[in-house]
């Protein structure tokens, strides 16, 4: 018998690669396993939220009924908030305008809202801001809570678009000239106009320049920075013979703080002898301050003559007690009839 016929061995891969691409029918693929799938493609995004939404939850925050919706505004800068409680308030307010120029009045009733509270008006209710404020007594700063109860009247009664803006401009240019320095501030259309304070050196050469021999005198030190260093040298210069003679101190904006009142500046205006007006408005002071007064004040060897005193625009000093108040009528002339606290050197701009 002849030998059997080996079987052919079966095509390599290399030929049936070469033999597909040869223009032999090619094979489909197989799909792939679903243990070896990729995972299906994310949700395209939601839809962004209408701005009806937005200004129902603005609304909603701004009447105390829900969590504040951050704004896209940028808040105040951190700065503002460490420094005196004045730059936070100026900020707020221009914050406030751009709102209001943008036609967004509900975030800028939002911003009235937190000025109203920064400024111890801690009632959310309209009402109360327009009626039971406007006749709030032993305010500390009375100018400032007629402005703000304007501000919110401007807001919520609005006039023609025109007219409302024009008024709402005038009163944030009146509120930020307020509660600013008044001597540093530049014009009212070139922002907040904050310069320069005055050099630390001018308080030198203010307490060595002689007063005048006979008359009223005063000492105006607002817009120096005072520290330890600087109180040492107010406090031996009102210890001396020229101390005694002053009748006018101005402290504004000079970034007192409790520890440097209390510490070192109060022992030594208590025993002033001429000293009958104060002014401390626009530092970091809180209510610890005004204790501490109100307690000084019931010895009458103390503050002999004080007649008038600026706390306002302070950290958290709204409304000044009814001792207080006494203590400073009894040291008042017979003449004088009406208790001042607030006192504008210069009238309001517009």
């Amino acid at each position: 018998m002849g030998a059997r016929p080996s079987k052919a061995p079966p095509p390599s891969s290399s030929s049936s690669s070469s033999s597909s691409s040869a223009g032999g029918p090619r094979r489909r693929a197989s799909p792939p396993s679903s243990s070896s799938s990729s995972p299906p493609p994310p949700p395209p995004p939601p839809p962004p939220r209408s701005s009806g939404w937005e200004k129902g939850e603005l609304l909603l925050s701004s009447l105390g009924l829900g969590p504040p919706r951050p704004s896209s505004a940028p808040a105040p800068a951190a700065p503002a908030e460490a420094g005196a409680p004045y730059l936070r308030r100026v900020g707020l307010i221009q914050e406030m305008l751009r709102l209001a120029r943008q036609g967004r009045p509900l975030e800028a009733n939002a911003l009235l809202r937190r000025l109203r509270q920064d400024l111890g008006m801690e009632s959310t209710s309209l009402d109360d801001v327009l009626y039971r404020y406007a006749s709030f007594r032993n305010l500390v700063d009375p100018i400032t809570h007629d402005l703000l109860i304007s501000l919110a009247r401007c807001i919520h009664c609005p006039k023609p678009e025109g007219e409302a803006l024009g008024a709402l401009e005038k009163l944030c240019r009146q509120l930020t000239y307020h509660l600013s320095p008044h001597a540093q501030l530049g014009h009212p259309r070139r922002g907040p106009g904050l310069a320069k304070k005055k050099p630390q050196a001018s308080l030198k050469a203010l307490l060595c320049r002689p007063l005048p021999p006979s008359g009223s005198s005063a000492l105006d030190l607002s817009g120096i920075p005072l520290g330890a260093k600087e109180l040492e040298r107010l406090s031996a210069f009102l210890g001396g013979e020229a101390g005694r003679r002053v009748e006018s101190l101005s402290l504004a904006f000079t970034e007192l703080t409790d520890e440097l009142f209390l510490g070192g500046l109060l022992p030594a205006l208590a025993p002033l002898p001429a000293l009958a007006a104060l002014s401390l408005n626009g530092n970091r002071l809180t209510r610890a301050v005004l204790r501490e007064m109100t307690e000084a004040l019931k010895d009458p060897r103390r503050f002999p003559r004080l007649a008038w005193v600026d706390l306002g625009n302070n950290e958290d000093i709204f409304s000044l007690p009814q001792p207080f108040l006494l203590a400073l009528r009894r040291r008042c002339p017979p003449a004088q009839g009406a208790l001042p606290t607030i006192l504008e050197a210069e009238p309001l701009q517009t």
